[in-house]
């Protein structure tokens, strides 16, 4: 029997809510709760597209030529998005991961990235899948396991559902005061904005309508417990919901308006980063993780009914 694209599936569930993690870039490839998705998610035999679900490790969003110099050496990466001449969401998307400590309600997805060319680092990684009353909480665990300091940065590309039909009548409210501007031509940063007074700011809560983003956000308000939140109203009243801690400085939002036609605005990705895109050049928020030490990043989604 030919395994789906996604190899294994490891499905988690705490009372109503149920959770599929796949072993090809130990991604989420589905969360529901009550019947209704929190994250849209992709058929069992279909590849994931736009990033669906998956881990973005050692970097997320784009490296510009796959170009980077890090303590005095240049580096070459593959060109993984060839007709923008970038690098882009890391090294780990098509490869497997194994599960561990699998129970019920959580399960860790773990993977080694061995020293390649153009990332000659050591790490072990680890991305824990849990679910509680609260909803999915995602942790993400990243030691260097080498002699020598590495660059790094994380993300994750999960897509907030709507519920039944389009985006485009959901209601979207997201606290971030800063937009990070890209180019048209490769979608590299090359300035910012504030959003007040654009169509871009959604403090106060608004139908995303025909809007199209695809863009980093930062200078992101927190609650009390340092958690920055995008909140997505669908047409049934009910509002999916993504958290993350302090560790994420970037949510990128993307309406998915270059995806597939029966993928096309389906879903808004909300994608936790550490880091803005070409961090590796710039240094932006790049994390030095030093030999021996470990990191750790988590996010969350969660429904609330209406």
């Amino acid at each position: 029997m030919t395994p789906p694209p996604s190899g294994q599936q490891f499905s988690i569930s705490h009372g109503d809510q149920r959770a599929v993690i796949v072993e090809v870039g130990g991604g989420i490839r589905e969360y529901r709760m009550a019947g209704r998705d929190v994250l849209e998610p992709y058929d069992v035999l279909a590849m994931a597209d736009g990033g669906r679900g998956g881990a973005l490790i050692p970097w997320p969003n784009r490296l510009a030529d796959g170009k980077y110099r890090f303590d005095g050496v240049d580096q070459q990466l593959p060109l993984t998005e060839p007709a923008k001449h970038n690098a882009i969401h890391g090294l780990l998307r098509w490869r497997p991961w194994r599960a561990t400590d699998a129970q019920q309600n959580e399960v860790t997805m773990r993977t080694t990235l061995h020293p390649r060319k153009g990332y000659p680092f050591y790490l072990d990684l680890a991305i824990c899948y849990a679910l509680a009353d609260d909803g999915l909480t995602v942790t993400t665990t990243a030691t260097n396991l080498g002699e020598t300091a590495a660059p790094y940065g994380c993300g994750q590309h999960p897509y907030l559902s709507p519920g039944n039909g389009l985006i485009d009548d959901a209601v979207l409210h997201f606290e971030a005061a800063t937009r990070i501007v890209t180019d048209d031509d490769r979608q590299l940063p090359i300035g910012t904005e504030s959003v007040a007074g654009t169509p871009f700011d959604f403090t106060t809560p608004k139908p995303l309508g025909a809007l199209t983003i695809d863009h980093p956000f930062t200078d992101l308000a927190r609650d009390d417990d340092g958690r920055a939140w995008v909140r997505l109203r669908g047409n049934d009243g009910a509002v999916a919901e993504l958290w993350v801690d302090d560790s994420y400085s970037v949510i990128q939002l993307f309406t998915a308006d270059t995806l597939a036609p029966s993928h096309r605005r389906t879903g808004l990705a909300a994608e936790p980063m550490t880091c803005p895109p070409n961090a590796f050049q710039s240094g932006d928020g790049l994390i030095r993780l030093t030999p021996g030490a470990t990191v750790r990043t988590s996010w969350g989604a969660r429904l609330t009914p209406s």
